[in-house]
């Protein structure tokens, strides 16, 4: 295994930022670490990466230990925080050099891993890194973990903030990372990401709900869904939530994603109880339930 998490717990004070968190991640696999803001994925990152020492537990990452071989760990492991971090008064370029420097080596020397990515954001060498776009922020931030070759690779939320187009260009880029043997651990807040990844964890509040495929986990999703649409989208939400046989009711794009209690479900008789709530125009059609749908039941 590339990297094995066993029992692990933080807290700040009063609050638990992770509780016994438990689970491994294998030699060339893309993992996701899949939650809200606040679940526990930063602070789960920054004790891998031996920023921080964890309460309870114990974890190896590249086979080392995070105690007794946070130095060698250091060395082996590339970290994209979710904040850039780089020094924006340097250039695309010294940004690249200096932590090339760092780690003994040179920008020909790795240059095979970044290439790709380099290619990218070579016409903006001399720009200082403060002055590029929020996606090129990203690509540099990237090279500069890759750039010491690391065997494991640590992005905390890469994409948050950038524009859809760059963040399935950043997608690309981690997906040809992968097929170089480096083993991949990132977390997200976005659920639709998960379905990129291999296997991924679903964290709230510091606890693991689920680790498995994302095919799996929607496989294991307990109840039929359906997609409730109607002319008042608010006053639908308050009536399916009255409703005495609702399980479950989030908005979901134009629709509202609703479950029902009842092991025999009717749309008919969801349709009339609205038309008694004087709602119009209404649709129940049963639809494919996402990782979105499972975090949300898993949480409830």
């Amino acid at each position: 295994m590339s990297i094995v998490v066993d029992g692990i717990s933080k807290s700040y004070k009063s609050l638990k930022a992770l509780n016994n968190i438990s689970f491994d991640v294998k030699e060339g696999e893309l993992f996701g670490l899949i939650g809200p803001d606040g679940a526990g994925k930063t602070t789960l990152f920054r004790v891998l990466v031996t920023l921080l020492f964890a309460d309870e537990g114990k974890a190896t990452v590249a086979g080392f230990d995070l105690v007794k071989d946070y130095k060698i760990i250091r060395e082996s492991v590339g970290y994209m925080p979710g904040k850039f971090s780089l020094y924006q008064d340097l250039t695309v370029e010294e940004n690249l050099k200096f932590f090339a420097t760092i780690f003994g080596t040179t920008i020909e020397e790795n240059y095979e891993l970044i290439e790709d990515i380099y290619v990218q954001i070579e016409p903006f060498k001399n720009r200082r890194a403060g002055k590029l776009s929020g996606g090129m922020k990203q690509k540099l931030a990237l090279c500069c973990a890759l750039i010491h070759k690391p065997t494991v690779l640590f992005l905390d939320e890469p994409t948050t903030g950038v524009d859809p187009v760059s963040r399935k260009e950043f997608w690309d880029m981690i997906k040809r990372l992968q097929l170089k043997g480096i083993t991949i651990l990132v977390s997200t807040p976005y659920m639709d990401e998960a379905a990129l990844c291999d296997r991924i964890a679903l964290i709230q509040d510091g606890i693991i709900l689920q680790i498995d495929s994302p095919e799996a986990i929607l496989k294991q999703y307990p109840k039929l869904i359906y997609n409730v649409r109607a002319d008042n989208m608010y006053q639908l939400i308050q009536s399916l939530k009255l409703y005495e046989h609702s399980h479950s009711v989030y908005p979901f794009g134009e629709f509202v994603h609703y479950t029902d209690k009842r092991t025999y479900f009717n749309p008919n008789d969801l349709k009339l109880y609205l038309a008694e709530k004087l709602l119009t125009n209404i649709t129940v059609e049963i639809t494919e339930p996402t990782i979105e749908d499972a975090f949300m039941e898993l949480a409830k």
